[in-house]
């Protein structure tokens, strides 16, 4: 009696299984390395979403809320904060309940331009004084590093950098600039 008819659900033989295996192994072999570059590019893409979203949002709390935000990163530490700005009738020392703090991706760094917005030039007649009482002192939480300041009417501080750079383990990068209008950040594959 033939074994096909003996075994009616028969199986895969061990050549088979071998040949099948084989395939896989070659097939995984070759795709490896494009998929490394295909979920490093996720990461960084990530990265840049997550902090366009967390700008937006100090940009809106602080509409909201009424009260000057401050997004601070510490490109050592790998970690960005947002928070409420402080005002020095209390010497900085008010805890804001609502703090954000994220960590970088361990395969994306964040370099911050040094370039600032150009400040504006008030423009007033040589009969109208300047009052500066109407005008709160800004003390920033972390004041040695950059800081991208919301404020209340949703305008971004004179001081904010102009760009973030984010560049992840291989070499790849996006950057998060300010837009042409100055009112909010977008994602950019290339600076300006």
């Amino acid at each position: 009696m033939p074994r096909s008819e003996r075994n009616p659900k028969g199986g895969f033989t061990l050549i088979e299984l071998i040949l099948v295996m084989a395939i896989l192994t070659i097939a995984v072999s070759l795709s490896a390395p494009t998929l490394g570059h295909f979920f490093s590019g996720r990461a960084l893409d990530s990265e840049a979403r997550r902090l366009l979203s967390l700008i937006r949002a100090g940009q809106g709390r602080a509409v909201s809320e009424g009260l000057p935000m401050e997004l601070w990163f510490d490109a050592q530490q790998q970690r960005y904060v947002l928070e409420a700005e402080t005002s020095s009738k209390n010497g900085g020392s008010d805890i804001d309940g609502k703090r954000i703090e994220l960590s970088l991706d361990r395969d994306v760094k964040i370099e911050v331009s040094n370039q600032h917005l150009a400040k504006p030039t008030p423009v007033r007649s040589s009969m109208t004084a300047v009052s500066v009482a109407s005008v709160p002192q800004v003390t920033l939480r972390q004041p040695a590093l950059p800081t991208i300041r919301f404020l209340p009417d949703g305008s971004i501080g004179e001081n904010s950098p102009q760009s973030l750079h984010l560049v992840d383990r291989d070499g790849s990068s996006l950057w998060v600039t300010l837009a042409r209008n100055r009112m909010n950040y977008e994602i950019r594959s290339q600076p300006n």
